[in-house]
């Protein structure tokens, strides 16, 4: 569980971010759950987009993700949302404490 310090770093970093996956229309498969993963146990941090065709919700998606992945839901503007999770390998950012 990230303290409000940590989420408030966490949001800052992911202000200067692009989006690197968007959830479109087929919504989220098991593929989409994967490629997720795998960014996030390289990067930690990722922005997501969900598109206008979507009939999803951006913070039904992002806590439905979070909840699969075991992964922090830090927050969610508009029709972006962004995730964290620790990596076990290359761990690359630092949480204030």
């Amino acid at each position: 569980m990230l303290t409000g310090k940590q989420r408030s770093y966490l949001k800052s970093m992911a202000n200067t971010m692009d989006p690197i996956f968007q959830v479109g229309k087929s919504g989220i498969t098991d593929n989409f759950i994967k490629q997720i993963d795998e960014a996030l146990e390289a990067r930690e941090l990722l922005k997501v987009k969900v598109l206008n065709n979507s009939l999803l919700e951006a913070k039904e998606v992002a806590n439905d993700l979070a909840e699969k992945l075991d992964a922090e839901f830090v927050q969610s503007i508009g029709n972006k949302f962004v995730l964290y999770r620790e990596s076990k390998e290359n761990k690359k950012i630092s949480l204030p404490k």
